[in-house]
């Protein structure tokens, strides 16, 4: 009786280097995504910091459809920091 072998058109050494390319680059890829990621998170805290509301706010421009709602509530709300400035300009303390 005969037996059926496939083999690998590369060779196995090849297909083998071929392999651990592969899983480099998706190792790289996923590197360069969290390196994304942690460079999102970090722009978002200071843009929301900056303009008088918790840091912690940006955390949610990575949620779908929330970050949509969240642009137009930076583009059109009043920021508290423009309240703050506001009163001080008229001699005021600024409440919460």
């Amino acid at each position: 009786m005969e037996s059926f072998h496939m083999e690998s058109s590369l060779g196995e050494p090849h297909a083998t280097a071929a392999a651990a390319l592969g899983i480099g680059a998706m190792l790289f890829i996923g590197f360069v995504m969290l390196v994304s990621l942690a460079i999102t998170i970090i722009i978002y805290w200071k843009i929301f910091s900056k303009a008088g509301w918790s840091g912690a706010m940006g955390l949610l421009m990575l949620v779908p459809l929330v970050n949509i709602v969240m642009l137009f509530v930076l583009a059109f709300a009043t920021w508290p920091i423009q309240r703050e400035l506001e009163a001080l300009k008229r001699g005021q303390r600024a409440g919460p």
